[in-house]
Order: structure tokens, then sequence, then C-alpha cells
């Protein structure tokens, strides 16, 4: 069944290939993602045990971002139906087949074992993920789409070398050469300590620009503003979560090693204050809000590599912010999606009154805002609350005080932009056009949150479990 999760995707793409009808074809979206999930929901309670030679195996760390992925899929699967009706104009096999490839590449990457397979697995998601940043091909598409390609595959080559030399680390050391994570992790305190402190460098800059941390995020922007709302919702919800598994993964390796932990949990602190800091410089008076919502995800990628770098009771937080956050961007990206549709553009100049002209979706991205934000009684406040309590608690003060501040600025600049473009009333002069609210366009984002609603009053008994397991296999005592 494990197999079934990569193979059933492309078994999808296929038939999109062939499926002639631009009106049918979104229809096989929905379809796979039912079946899909309806596996993810079997594998939490009965993965199977590791594959032969231990290449494959659904840890809980791959059943927290396969849990994200796979629901966070569902929902843009049936909102792609309604939104593609209202795109005929734009063949849509080409996005229909990327979103299946990619699906079959992410569930991949959750259960990948061996390094060398979860790199090919992040890069073939990377690949996929090209074309449909371009889905509305203008000029600034196709900008977004390069810098997109040039700066995740310059991240991933890095990636690649930091494997070859965590590879030379095991040969140096006399050890059988293997990229398999459970016999790295069982040699790795006699691992050569000079490569495995390169390789964690390589590795962690190469899937730290995949992930969108700062310096590494230039390439957000562009492809967050121009790509469809629901491609963003899953670069920010999907390819982001795949991104933070694999330096979970290095981070397992570091851990074990017992003298690369301390190292690699500075740098992820540095990296994600650094990554706050950037969010809340440039999200002040933001006028793009599509802009705004990928400053937002370099913040929050840089509190999941907060919650990685304090360990302990942070990384049961960053878990749950995985899912939290990825919930989330979900219904601010679709919501985005159809304000931009509705008013032909994407600027505050031009948007305002969104819950006059769109209620259920001015509505819905107003609330996305105030759940984003890590406002009560939203989970993304359980999450954030619970990685900045534990900074305090383990004498990290600094990084609590600086946490807190930049939350403060980042509330107050997307407010800034948020506010005006859903009260008061829409401009006179703007010009009608044929979108309006359905339940296809509204009902999914209204879906996650709810689920990010009832998480945040009472998460259900086998997700708290299994947040605790994933945080068990980083070290914290149940």
């Amino acid at each position: 069944m494990l197999y079934a999760l990569v193979l059933l995707p492309l078994v999808g793409a296929l038939f999109a290939l062939i499926i002639p009808d631009n009106r049918l074809r979104p229809l096989i979206l929905p379809v796979i993602a039912t079946i899909h999930i309806v596996l993810t929901s079997f594998l939490l309670g009965h993965a199977p045990p590791p594959s032969h030679g231990g290449w494959i195996w659904l840890d809980p760390l791959g059943k927290v971002v396969l849990l994200c992925i796979s629901l966070l899929f569902a929902v843009c699967a049936f909102y792609a139906v309604g939104y593609l009706s209202y795109r005929q104009e734009r063949p849509n096999r080409v996005l229909c087949m990327g979103l299946l490839v990619c699906l079959s590449a992410m569930g991949m990457v959750t259960m990948a074992q061996h390094l060398g397979l979860l790199w090919v697995a992040l890069e073939t998601t990377t690949v996929s993920m090209a074309p449909l940043i371009y889905f509305n091909q203008n000029a600034r598409s196709i900008e977004a789409t390069w810098k997109y390609l040039l700066i995740c595959s310059v991240g991933i080559g890095l990636a690649l070398l930091g494997l070859l030399f965590l590879a030379y680390s095991t040969y140096v050391a006399h050890h059988e050469a293997t990229l398999l994570l459970g016999p790295l992790m069982v040699s790795a305190r006699g691992l050569n300590p000079a490569w495995l402190h390169a390789a964690a460098i390589f590795l962690l800059v190469g899937y730290g620009s995949k992930m969108g941390l700062a310096p590494l995020h230039t390439w957000k922007p562009d492809a967050y503003g121009e790509a469809p709302g629901l491609v963003g919702a899953l670069l920010a919800g999907g390819l982001v979560n795949c991104a933070f598994l694999s330096i979970i993964r290095v981070y397992q390796i570091c851990l074990a090693s017992g003298t690369e932990i301390r190292f690699f949990q500075q740098a992820m602190l540095g990296m994600g204050l650094l990554s706050m800091a950037f969010a809340a410089v440039f999200m002040a008076r933001q006028a793009d809000f599509k802009r705004m919502l990928a400053y937002s995800s370099v913040e929050h990628v840089g509190i999941l590599a907060i919650g990685l770098g304090l360990g302990k009771g942070a990384l049961y937080g960053a878990l749950f912010h995985l899912l939290n956050n990825g919930l989330t961007k979900g219904v601010l990206f679709l919501s985005s999606g159809n304000i931009h549709r509705s008013y032909s553009n994407k600027t505050t100049d031009v948007v305002k009154g969104a819950l006059t002209r769109l209620p259920w979706s001015g509505g819905l991205f107003l609330a996305g805002f105030i759940a984003i934000t890590g406002s009560p009684p939203f989970s993304p406040f359980i999450s954030e609350y619970t990685i900045v309590s534990s900074a305090f608690i383990d004498g990290r003060p600094l990084v609590g005080w600086l946490f807190l501040i930049f939350l403060v600025i980042i509330f107050i600049g997307m407010a800034l932009t948020v506010l005006p473009m859903v009260m008061g009333a829409p401009p006179v002069n703007i010009e009608p056009t044929g979108y309006r609210d359905r339940l296809l366009t509204v009902g999914p984002p209204l879906f996650m949150l709810t689920i990010i609603l009832v998480l945040g009053l009472w998460p259900p008994a086998f997700l708290v479990t299994l947040l605790k397991d994933g945080a068990a296999m980083l070290g914290v005592k149940p």
C-alpha cells in the first residue's frame, strides 16, 4: 500500500494525459485525491514494517508530513475543479499532470529512508511544479519560473554534494559506504567529523534553499506571486514540508553523532531568526497580497527552523506547526486566488472591500490572516506558543524575545495590507468580472479553516500521539 501512494498519482497523471476534454480532465484530481487520503488514513494506523533493504519505511515523522500533504492536496483537488471552470481559455493538461506527479514525488519523500532516493524525490517535486508556476503564461510568470528553477536547482545541487560528503565520511571511517538513514545513525559516532561537518553544511544550505529559509528565499515572492492560488498552496504547504522533512533527516544523523548536533541547532536558530526578520521587513506595506503571503511563508519556515534549533519540547511544537502552517496557507492561497479572479488584480491599490464584493472569500481571507498570525483559537497559536515557551523554559530568553518581537511586527505589517483589502467598499470604477463565489471555490478553504479551528480547540488523540512519536524520534523522551 505504500507503493500505491506513489503509483496511484502516476496512473492519474497518465489519465490526465490521454483525456482530451478540457472540462472533464480536472475531475481526475478529486478522484485520485480521495483514494489517496483513504490510503493515507489507513497507513497512519497500519503502516507496514520497513521494506527489504530498509529503503522504504513510513515512520512517525513521515506520517506527519504525509497527513498534511494528502489532506492539503485533497482540498486543492476539489478546488481545482471549480477554479479551472473559470480558466477554460487555458489548456489544463500540464497543470493536472504536474499536480499528480508532484503528489507522487511528495509521497515518496515521506517514506524514503535512503537519502539518495529522498534527494531524487525532492528534485522531482521541483521539476514537476515549475510548469505550473508558468500557468498564466506571461512575462512575469516565466521570470518567476526561471528564478524558481535556478535557485532551487542550485540548492538541490549543493544538497547532492552534501550527500557525497556524507557517504565519503563513512568511507574514511572504514565503514561500509551507505546513504541509508538507519545504518548512518547507528555508525554516526564513528564517522569522520570533518566530512560529516561539511556534509551537514551543504545539506542545510541545499535543502534550506528549497524550503525558503532566508537568505535563500529569493525565489519565493516571485513564484508565489505569479502561480495560481492552488499551486501556491501546494508550494507553501506541500513542498516546504518535504524540504523540512529532508532537513529533519540530517538532524537525526547529527543528533546520533553527538558532536554535530549543537552546530546544526545553532545554524537552524540563526537562519530561523533571520527568516523572521526578513519577513518582518518586507511584509510591511506590501502592496501585492500574494507576495505578502510569500513573505509569510518565509516567516513560518523560520518558525519551523527555530523549533528544530531549540530542540526538546519545541520539537513537538515544530511538528504541529508543520501541519498547522500547511493547512492555514491553503486557506489563504485559495481564498486569495478567488479575490484575484474577482478583481483581476492582486494589488491593494485596486483590491478593496472584498467582504462586500466576495463575502465568503473575503471572510475566509480575513480568518486565515487571524489564524496565520498565531491568534487564538486557531491551532497555529498552540504550536507557536509551544515553541516560544520552550525558548524561555530552556534558558534562551533572547531567542524568545526576538521571536515575539518579530511576530508583533509581522502582525502589524500584515494587518496594514489585509484590513484595507477586506474592509470598506469596493472601488466604483472597477470592471465587473465573471467570478462569483461558489461551493467548489469556497467550500475547500472553509473545510480547512474548520480543521485548524478544531485543532486549536481540541486536537484529536491520534494526532497528539503521532506528534509525540515523531518528537521521540528526535530525542524527546515520551
